[in-house]
């Protein structure tokens, strides 16, 4: 999931975060810039202080002019004031620019994930996306709250202190000539070796994330084949995997701050060293080298800032890729530039020599299908297991779009239709139907936030579920669990149906949305459903026989083809496809 590997010298990763910060920091320039200037403000009054300090001390203390060491200890006070009040401005604006970027690049993602078909979501996966929208995101977000608050005011610092410290004593400076490259080049050193392992680390998240998600989806089923411990040494191995790079990215970081402290005691030796022997030859005073001594730990502190930095740098530059292929990928359900807002008639659906094949695979899913579904019929479609018959369905709604052939709503190629008048006039029941968390309104009114609660309960009456649904404490305001895991299956698929019945679309799509129901659940909504969809379009993709075979029209495919068009009589007399699954499930006179 974590695209290309860059070379660690390719400067590639870098240019991603860069486009990605400058593209969402636009309309932030303000903020930024008044950060800026009192990072600056700041910056100075640090190092302004030392140079104060060692003003007091030889011309105040030395001389034992009380009156310069008050005068100048107030100028202190001052410029201390200074300091700290533009510290604290600058770290407010800067939080709040950074949070403001992290809300606009997770909103960013998750209107293009929004935007993406099946086959979108599917070649990333629902776990890498929730990383991508989360995880990463935060990374880079916490880059930007770093550089706010710590990496504008590191150059200042270093190059300030440099000037000042230079002021103090040329010769003693020579020391800094070493420091700075050394310092540089320990870090660097590191870095390089961090990039591939945040690369790493961000990919085995995203398994952790998958492992955790199918575990917590697919509990019952672990239980019911007493599969614990195969899961939990399979979340182990994610787990440790994940572990075992975290480990080696600390063992980096925790080798950057000996190595940087390691110089800079060194250095703090060799100046005290060197500095004592020019006070004693007489060509520099105490107070200049306590002054030297605190702009070169202000130095040592602009590297250590900048090394916080470098440490984030590559984690959020993976991040930033990854969130870029997110961004960058266009979904395969284009919306029409020119949309067709309203429709001439109501409830007419027709399909024309449709294609589909998956990307990257060897055979298309769908070869040739043609079907027509009028208002006031029930159209059937039926097959063995991967025939195509869902696939056909989601072609509908433009779940995805057809690579060959068309789909026609009321005469209008569905890819000319406005997304809105296109949910209005299709409303499809998946073959695995999901509740959001909420209640039992909240799920039902999700396609006409407007209905009413007498609308409500003859949406559940016709789809069997209003005696359920009167049982539950609430009643309408009965909590629903996210995905309506705390109602049973055939309950899911009940309420299921009753949303799409309050929604009153044109055209109703049920994939096998019947198939958790009993025998006479299933005969009781059928008939209700019947009589109120009467007037409407109905297409059932259905296994069971007993569901279909009263239909208008029932359409066979095999292998992706339409083998057979008919009535039941009609295709159990010349349709062989048809007959053997009819007779898989029913005896010769039942289907008779």
């Amino acid at each position: 999931m974590g695209g290309r590997t860059p070379d660690l010298a390719d400067p590639e990763s870098l240019r991603v975060l860069i486009r990605l910060l400058r593209s969402h920091l636009g309309p932030y320039k303000k903020p930024i810039a008044l950060l800026v200037l009192l990072q600056l403000l700041q910056t100075s009054a640090t190092l302004y202080l030392p140079t104060l300090n060692a003003n007091i001390i030889d011309n105040g203390v030395v001389n034992g002019d009380t009156g310069y060491i008050l005068g100048h200890g107030g100028i202190m006070i001052a410029v201390s004031l200074v300091q700290v009040f533009c510290n604290i401005g600058a770290v407010f604006y800067g939080a709040r620019t950074a949070a403001a970027l992290g809300r606009d690049v997770r909103a960013a993602v998750f209107a293009r994930v929004q935007s993406f078909s099946a086959r979108e979501v599917g070649h990333f996966g629902a776990p890498s996306l929730i990383t991508r929208t989360t995880n990463d995101v935060q990374q880079v977000q916490m880059l930007v709250l770093m550089a706010f608050t710590l990496m504008v005011s590191a150059p200042i610092m270093c190059v300030g202190g440099i000037i000042m410290a230079l002021g103090q004593d040329v010769p003693l400076s020579a020391v800094l000539l070493a420091v700075v490259p050394i310092l540089g080049i320990a870090v660097s050193l590191i870095v390089r070796r961090m990039r591939p392992l945040f690369r790493t680390m961000q990919t085995r998240l995203d398994t952790v994330n998958r492992v955790l998600r199918e575990q917590i989806t697919g509990n019952r089923v672990i239980r019911a084949f007493v599969r614990d411990e195969y899961e939990q040494e399979r979340f182990r191995g994610a787990n440790t995997e994940l572990t075992d790079v975290s480990l080696a990215t600390g063992r980096l970081m925790a080798l950057m701050f000996p190595t940087v402290m390691t110089v800079v005691n060194v250095s703090s030796v060799a100046v005290v060293w060197f500095g004592a022997h020019r006070i004693d030859s007489g060509h520099m005073q105490i107070g200049q080298l306590t002054a030297f001594l605190a702009y070169l730990m202000q130095i040592v502190m602009a590297v250590m800032m900048a090394t916080f930095m470098f440490m984030m740098v590559p984690r959020a530059e993976v991040c930033a890729e990854r969130i870029e292929e997110v961004l960058g990928t266009d979904t395969s359900v284009v919306p029409p530039k020119a949309p067709v807002l309203e429709l001439r008639r109501h409830g007419h659906l027709e399909v024309r020599g449709a294609d589909f094949k998956y990307p990257g695979a060897e055979a298309s899913v769908l070869r040739g299908v043609d079907l027509v579904a009028r208002p006031g019929e029930t159209t059937a479609i039926i097959g063995s297991t991967g025939s195509g018959k869902s696939t056909l369905l989601s072609l509908v709604p433009r779940l995805i779009d057809t690579t060959d052939g068309q789909v026609l709503v009321d005469g209008e190629d569905v890819r000319t239709l406005d997304p809105v008048l296109l949910a209005k006039t299709v409303s499809l029941v998946p073959q695995k139907p999901y509740l959001f968390s909420g209640t039992v309104a909240t799920n039902l009114r999700y396609g006409n936030p407007d209905a009413s609660d007498e609308d409500l309960w003859h949406a559940l009456e016709v789809a069997q579920a209003k005696e359920f649904v009167g049982r539950l404490e609430g009643g309408l305001d009965a909590p629903i669990a996210q995905g309506g895991t705390n109602v049973s299956g055939g309950q899911r698929q009940r309420l299921a149906i009753a949303r799409t019945l309050v929604q009153r679309p044109e055209i109703y799509l049920f994939d096998d949305s019947f198939s958790a129901l009993d025998y006479a659940t299933d005969a009781a909504l059928r008939s209700a459903l019947g009589r109120e969809t009467a007037e409407a379009t109905v297409v059932i993709v259905a296994q069971r026989v007993s569901t279909i075979r009263d239909a208008d029209r029932i359409i066979v495919l095999d292998e992706g083809r339409v083998v057979g068009t008919g009535r039941h009589h009609e295709l159990m007399a010349d349709n062989e496809t048809y007959r053997e699954i009819v007779l898989s499930q029913l005896t010769e006179a039942e289907a008779a």
